[in-house]
């Protein structure tokens, strides 16, 4: 493995930095929370049209730059650094390549083109617990578990008179589900017998389809509640197509990938702003970072963020090497760690709701919620990776 990042990645990363240096700071990410889309689209539109951020790991043909898992890690440390409320992550990492691996010619020829200009945002639908399980972070996966079984429960999808199909169910934390202009669905059909899980396209203003925000704890990463009443729903890609379990199992890599690059973004920059504050407070007649425990503190924070980030830049150099989730699980670790430190030795100011260290804070906790925690994904993937086995034969 060459761990030097090439001129183009760099500049990727650069770039980006400095865009959102000037148009994402603490105050512009409260601002931008609070709109109804959730998010500035003025600056969306901007990272879309100019630097063409979701169309980075899209194919040239459809109008992407035609780069690997690499380059859309780098863009999400970034975007995590500066907490990017966006549909970058829904929309370039879960449903675009869905789109791109199961979709037919016709469909991607239709779609990807609109997703890579930033005219098209898109979201993954999946029921049940969340999306670790769907996209076989902490188990589920390809078993299919996770869409509800037999005839009832998750989302189920069946033939209408006219030939074509309606979906009926629910999915909640379905990340920015308000807003994305298309829905790519996962539902459970061919009844109990021979059950089958298949992906459908649902546009955002179907008929049938309702569509509630939820209020969370981070409100940086947007969730809704999606309620599908017998909604017609076209079937991406086709019978004799690429099986929809492997192509939800290379998406599922790719985001671990990503989220653990969002979360050591995340960590540095709370990291980075907690040593900047330690060296003006002063305490005692002196700054409180030139006391002895709180140095160690802080170097042993950031050789955590350091080992989170090369595990996740491992991860994303190589998803298939099946790194993602314990990378996720490093990255959530470092993050936690960084929030609460912040939280600590910013002192009384670090402890008010309003201190922009608990974005963080809320960033770290949510994640941990929604796509792990950090020790079922390493549960898993040791399980996975056949660690437990020998424990198990001795036992039995």
């Amino acid at each position: 493995m060459d761990a030097a990042f090439t001129a183009e990645q760099d500049e990727i990363r650069r770039t980006l930095r400095e865009v959102l240096a000037k148009h994402c700071g603490p105050q512009d990410v409260k601002n931008a929370v609070r709109t109804p889309a959730g998010h500035d689209a003025a600056l969306w539109r901007r990272l879309c049209g100019e630097l063409g951020l979701v169309g980075l790991a899209l194919p040239e043909e459809y109008g992407g730059a035609g780069c690997t898992p690499t380059e859309l890690a780098l863009a999400c440390e970034e975007t995590g650094r500066a907490l990017l409320p966006s549909p970058l992550f829904a929309t370039a990492v879960l449903a675009a390549p869905l789109v791109a691996a199961l979709g037919s010619g016709a469909q991607k020829a239709a779609l990807l083109p609109l997703i890579a200009r930033g005219e098209r945002t898109a979201t993954l639908v999946v029921p049940g617990a969340g999306l670790a399980p769907a996209l076989g972070l902490t188990g589920g996966g390809a078993d299919g578990a996770w869409v509800g079984g037999g005839r009832a429960g998750g989302i189920q999808a069946g033939r209408s008179p006219d030939g074509g199909w309606r979906l009926y169910g629910e999915a909640t934390q379905v990340l920015d589900g308000h807003s994305a202009q298309l829905l790519v669905v996962a539902a459970h059909a061919g009844g109990y017998a021979r059950s089958r899980i298949l992906f459908f396209l649902v546009p955002g203003d179907a008929a049938g389809l309702r569509r509630i925000r939820q209020t969370t704890l981070d409100e940086t990463r947007t969730q809704a509640r999606v309620q599908l009443r017998q909604v017609e729903g076209e079937l991406l890609g086709g019978a004799d197509g690429p099986d929809p379990a492997v192509a939800l199992a290379d998406v599922g890599r790719t985001a671990a990938a990503c989220l653990a690059a969002e979360a050591v973004g995340a960590a540095s920059e709370a990291l980075g702003r907690t040593v900047a504050y330690v060296k003006e407070r002063e305490q005692f007649g002196r700054a409180i970072g030139s006391f002895q425990a709180v140095k160690h503190r802080l170097a042993d924070l950031y050789v955590q963020v350091q080992a989170a980030r090369s595990a996740a830049y491992y991860a994303a150099w190589d998803p298939g090497a099946g790194a993602g989730a314990l990378a996720l699980a490093q990255g959530l670790d470092a993050l936690r760690s960084a929030a609460g430190e912040a939280v600590q030795l910013h002192g009384g100011i670090g402890f008010t709701w309003e201190h922009e260290a608990h974005l963080y804070f809320k960033r770290a906790a949510a994640d941990d919620l929604l796509f792990g925690p950090a020790h079922r994904l390493r549960g898993y993937a040791a399980e996975r990776a056949g660690l437990f086995d020998g424990a198990r034969r001795r036992a039995g």
